[in-house]
């Protein structure tokens, strides 16, 4: 009889590796129960059922879990989109060891028109893995929990205790669960955001952006009635010069630039945006319309001041109502403000980590930000940072927050391999900053 030895550290790591790309198929099977759960904000109402979801996929993983509520006045505008419960899910696992967050927004953006394919059910082509959220970002945690799985089998010891944070109102919701979190001190260590690229990217910061909704309202009454003086007063046509003025507004806003280092695939220096991106009102033919809402974003950059550039939009709007019959309501239902520089001691590794899974060099790398935006200014506000890692799933031609959105195996595989070696105590020790300490 031949005794068998227990492999070694490094031997356990790379049997990890292996299994990963062994058991891929699996993770997809989690991922396309992820996608079938409708998670889109506005409304936001999937939340409760993907937290139930989590922690059916997590229990094998031996974590403990706690969910946490947004209490509604904090998110809650009358007559927004938002609704539902926010709930937040942390999962833990203590053992002692430093704690690493893995942090994910669990929200979508609203189906939009022109997917050829189910947005609600994985579709697999080739490499490809079609579905709303694939690559932003339930795909991330398919990543996440096929590297889990993979350690756990495997026998890989973790340098870092995982939590994972999975969060509400990313997508442009006025209170983002993990801003809560992180107000109500309920997060430790240093975290890993997966809501980025595929890149070989070391993050300098991000734009915020706010969401206005106007609201005009005028008088209904029957149609026919409706050319009649001291009778009706038509929101939507009252409304037609706020709409030329905001577009007249645009091109301003859009001649500013940020200092901000662009991506690598910009075509010149980010910019802020204004952008009218809903429009719903009116009721039927036979009737004059008595109400509209508009939503108004707005991208800005961190060397503006949110309170300028919403001054700047109200101003804009107001002054078309001003002597008119109709009334007007201008409400604040998102915002995200910005994030600032996060390198810190934790990037080296995460860079190491990253070249392993993608086959990066380190040359590669090129530190840049972004006109998208994060909740993670919040964090860095509650004084959780400046450090936040960045990765995820996102390529220029991942059509995110578009129709067919997807992204790839090899990219799930690719990121649960960085993950898998960023926790593993065996992985580029000597980079370890607690190891230092």
């Amino acid at each position: 009889m031949i005794d068998q030895q227990p492999a070694s550290p490094q031997g356990s790591l790379m049997s990890a590796m292996a299994a990963i790309d062994r058991d891929v198929e699996i993770a997809l099977q989690a991922l396309a129960r992820m996608v079938a759960i409708d998670t889109s904000f506005p409304p936001g109402l999937g939340y409760d059922a993907f937290a139930d979801l989590m922690m059916e996929l997590l229990t094998s993983l031996e974590f403990e879990f706690e969910r946490i509520i947004v209490p509604r006045e904090l998110w809650h505008v009358p007559g927004a989109p938002a609704a539902g419960e926010r709930t937040n899910l942390i999962a833990r696992r203590q053992t002692g060891q430093p704690v690493c967050g893995l942090y994910y927004h669990v929200d979508t953006v609203p189906v939009a028109p022109g997917w050829t394919r189910d947005p609600l059910s994985l579709t697999i082509e080739g490499d490809n893995l079609y579905g709303l959220g694939a690559a932003d970002m339930k795909g991330t945690i398919a990543a996440t929990l096929l590297a889990l799985h993979a350690a756990q089998r495997c026998g890989v010891a973790l340098a870092y205790d995982p939590v994972l944070l999975l969060c509400t109102d990313e997508e442009g919701g006025l209170y983002p669960g993990i801003r809560y979190l992180a107000e109500q001190r309920l997060l430790e260590g240093h975290i890993l955001n997966f809501n980025g690229t595929a890149a070989p990217r070391i993050w300098a910061g991000c734009f915020g952006i706010f969401n206005l909704q106007v609201t005009i309202t005028g008088h209904a009454v029957h149609a026919g009635e409706g050319n009649r003086t001291g009778t009706g007063v038509n929101a939507i046509e009252g409304a037609l010069p706020i709409l030329n003025a905001l577009a007249a507004l645009k091109p301003g806003v859009a001649a500013r630039a940020s200092k901000l280092a662009p991506p690598p695939h910009a075509t010149g220096l980010l910019r802020p945006q204004l952008t009218i991106s809903a429009i719903h009102g009116g009721t039927a033919g036979g009737q004059v319309p008595a109400e509209l809402k508009i939503l108004v974003s707005r991208r800005y950059a961190p060397e503006e001041a949110f309170e300028e550039a919403r001054a700047e939009i109200e101003a804009v709007v107001r002054g078309c109502i001003d002597g008119t019959e109709l009334g007007l309501a201008i409400d604040l239902v998102g915002h995200l403000i910005p994030t600032d520089d996060p390198e810190g001691p934790h990037w080296p590794r995460w860079q190491k980590a990253l070249s392993l899974g993608f086959g990066y060099q380190p040359e590669d790398f090129r530190k840049w930000g972004a006109a998208s935006c994060s909740d993670f200014g919040y964090v860095q506000k509650a004084g959780f940072g400046p450090e936040v890692l960045l990765g995820g799933l996102g390529r220029p031609e991942s059509c995110i927050h578009s129709p067919e959105e997807h992204t790839t195996r090899q990219d799930i595989i690719a990121l649960a391999k960085s993950i898998l070696a960023y926790l593993s105590a065996d992985f580029a020790a000597d980079a370890i900053p607690e190891n230092r300490t």
